[in-house]
């Protein structure tokens, strides 16, 4: 019984902990965040322009001389077959490739909309005035006294926890 109450309080202390840790990271600024943005913009782009340097492969593949070249080089008693499946395996893969295109568009203009939030809100948290370090104190402060509230309520809601699993096991005993 002893070992299930210590595993509890040790939970709970935990859990505090991590909301602690939690609170002490700092948000990453609005030009930090910008940043990322750009960055995964160039990736998308780039992706986009690979996929459609693919449908222009593809598209140029599917033309009825280029299929007959490419199967120049096979013997068959049907080529008319040969023809269709290879026509159909080179559509299936454009059909894809297309799809997949949709996709990356549909991102690139997402990431661009939030780009262009992103740098409001950056042109917004440039023209705040910089704190001064009296309120960067009381800020630090207020930070502590929050903590201390929560790890404070933390001890006394385990206390009472550990009081009425006490107060509750004495009844059974009396019973």
């Amino acid at each position: 019984m002893k070992y299930k109450w210590s595993l509890l309080l040790l939970l709970l202390i935990v859990a505090f902990s991590v909301n602690a840790f939690a609170q002490e990271q700092r948000p990453e600024s609005a030009a930090e965040t910008l940043e990322k943005l750009r960055a995964q913009l160039l990736e998308v782009q780039a992706k986009e322009e690979g996929l459609r340097a693919r449908v222009a492969q593809l598209e140029e593949s599917l033309k009825p001389e280029n299929i007959e070249r490419s199967l120049a080089g096979v013997g068959s008693t049907k080529p008319e077959e040969l023809r269709e499946s290879r026509r159909r395996q080179l559509t299936i893969e454009r059909d894809g490739v297309l799809a997949q295109l949709r996709i990356v568009e549909t991102s690139r203009q997402r990431l661009e909309a939030a780009i262009a939030n992103a740098e409001v809100s950056a042109y917004h948290q440039s023209a705040r005035p910089s704190p001064t370090p009296e309120s960067q104190m009381l800020a630090a402060s207020n930070e502590m006294s929050y903590r201390w509230l929560l790890l404070g309520g933390g001890g006394v809601a385990a206390l009472a926890l550990a009081g009425g699993a006490l107060f509750y096991r004495r009844r059974i005993k009396l019973r």
